[in-house]
């Protein structure tokens, strides 16, 4: 009898358990499998669109470099300054500086601006000021509008014509700044405009080594310049931004400036035509990247643009997680967003080429600004570690491996100097591959947060930074400031996948899980850069 009492709850627990086992079996195999099959399918699709588009662009920087092809090489810049300075016809510029609460760094950029070479009697310096904010001075407080007034005073005193302009809002952001500051009637006799942020900082001979290309060819609407980042050395955070942009920089833009004449404006450190801009209509607000909003409309009216890679502006990186964080989201949803808007446009738009067409559609929107986010995200931190789960799953090396690892050496080639990063970077990118994958989503849904627009903080120079650094491991005080749920949630997935690899399987892979979980649980709790707090 006490036998039986014992006996009969052990049967309903053994039942209970075989039974969940027999629901879980058949939901894996009539929905789990399938799904994922799919899933690694759209993947694999996706993984290989991106893998020949970055094959395609080593393969056309390697020839422009070996044979000295790039576009702006073409122009014989030499020539043309010979040419100015013997006519000494020098055209009328206009260089505006937006800035919103930039205590900062606005006397390095008005500074920089103002020490710019060219006639003074054809240069004007307009700076754009929205800020709202107070600063601390010694005892009392005082607004940074009245700081940039006083600074542009100063160079006004030295013979620089700088126009200081203010708005009652902030109606359009950057690119309602820009536009109100081009509606000014002293800008009326000018036929170019510089575009620098409030961190960036150009050499003296900035204008001498870009305005002779537009000067000379009239089809031209736009000189990019490249970036320069005065603090890549701060921490690991910077290093591994540095790698991301010289990429950038290096191929993405010497590639669609040396195929098609076209890239997106960067948003700064470039000279536009500004009949050029009125052509394209004008800065528009519509999206939270008005730079690249102006460069697509402006190319579709058939104006050209040329990127020149030897001309570098120094500014700054972000150096905070927190900036880092709402710069990509911007930088990730504001594209996906303009492509949902203009792709009919793009497509009906009959005076530039079918090719270029294409180009502006698959190769520069459809995988470089989403497809390159999802398969970073969904494919290597979500498919890829779930089929440890799914026995039935098996992925090949090439998809798995081969396709990625060459993706990665394509980009970390560009920066040499932190080759031996390229674990950390990876590892980083995948986790940001979250936020961007999610932005990218918003922008063509148009859901919430599509038009977020946060400033990106800076902090001056590296010495300041140093400073500043300090201040904010001091600042940061609330834990819900740092924590960031969906990170550590992929963590612990991760982590979970990882331990069942090790247990259950006979390969290695729980090594790299590990190592990912690893890298979402510390950037999840904010660990990341100097905002760490004491």
């Amino acid at each position: 009898m006490k036998n039986l009492i014992f006996q009969e709850p052990k049967e309903r627990v053994t039942d209970g358990t075989s039974g969940i086992s027999y629901a879980w079996n058949s939901i894996r195999a009539s929905v789990i499998v399938p799904l994922l099959h799919l899933a690694i399918i759209l993947c694999s699709v996706m993984s290989l669109m991106l893998f020949i588009e970055r094959v395609y662009m080593a393969i056309v920087i390697l020839y422009v470099k070996v044979l000295r092809k790039k576009r702006y090489t073409e122009y014989k810049l030499e020539e043309m300054k010979e040419d100015l300075e013997l006519n000494k016809s020098y055209p009328m510029v206009l260089v505006q500086i937006p800035m919103y609460n930039e205590k900062e760094v606005y006397k390095l950029s008005i500074g920089a601006a103002c020490g710019l070479s060219w006639p003074s009697d054809r240069l004007i310096v307009q700076v754009l000021d929205d800020s709202t904010n107070e600063v601390l001075r010694t005892d009392f407080f005082q607004y940074t509008q009245k700081l940039v007034e006083l600074e542009c005073l100063k160079w006004i005193e030295k013979g620089v014509n700088v126009k200081y302009e203010t708005r009652k809002n902030r109606n359009g952001y950057k690119a309602g700044a820009l536009k109100e500051g081009l509606e000014k009637q002293y800008v009326k006799d000018c036929q170019f405009v510089v575009i620098f942020d409030a961190d960036f900082q150009p050499d003296e001979d900035f204008l001498w080594r870009t305005i002779p290309y537009l000067l000379e060819n009239k089809e031209l609407g736009l000189v990019q310049a490249r970036w320069k980042f005065v603090n890549a050395d701060e921490c690991l955070m910077t290093r591994l931004q540095e790698m991301s942009l010289d990429y950038h920089f290096s191929v993405e833009q010497e590639v669609g400036s040396s195929t098609c004449q076209f890239f997106g404006f960067n948003g700064t450190a470039g000279v536009w035509r500004i009949q050029a801009i009125e052509d394209a209509g004008g800065w528009k607000d519509r999206t939270t990247v008005e730079d690249m909003d102006l460069a697509v409309r402006a190319s579709l009216k058939g104006w050209k643009f040329v990127f020149v890679g030897d001309l570098g502006v120094k500014n700054e990186l972000p150096s905070t997680f927190k900036a880092y964080r709402y710069q990509q989201h911007r930088w990730s949803c504001g594209p996906s967003n303009l492509f949902s808007k203009m792709t009919r446009e793009i497509i009906l738009c009959e005076r530039v080429s079918v090719w270029k067409r294409l180009y502006l559609i698959y190769a520069f929107f459809i995988v470089r600004k989403i497809i390159a986010h999802w398969v970073t995200f969904f494919f290597y931190c979500i498919v890829i570690p779930t089929s440890v789960l799914v026995p039935e799953i098996q992925l090949t090396k090439p998809i798995a491996i081969y396709i990625p690892a060459t993706i990665t050496l394509l980009n970390a080639v560009c920066t040499p100097r932190s080759f031996h990063l390229i674990v950390f970077w990876i590892l980083f990118e995948n986790v940001m591959s979250l936020l961007r994958a999610k932005a990218a989503i918003i922008g063509l849904l148009e859901a919430n947060r599509v038009n977020e627009w946060v400033v990106t903080e800076k902090h001056g120079n590296t010495k300041k930074q140093k400073n500043n650094i300090k201040t904010l491991k001091k600042s940061r005080s609330q834990v819900g400031e740092r924590l960031h749920v969906l990170e550590l949630i992929m963590g612990t997935f991760m982590l979970y996948c990882a331990i069942y690899n090790l247990i259950f399987c006979q390969d290695h892979f729980f090594v790299y899980l590990l190592l990912q979980a690893g890298a979402f649980f510390i950037m999840g709790f904010g660990y990341v850069g100097p905002s760490v707090p004491n």
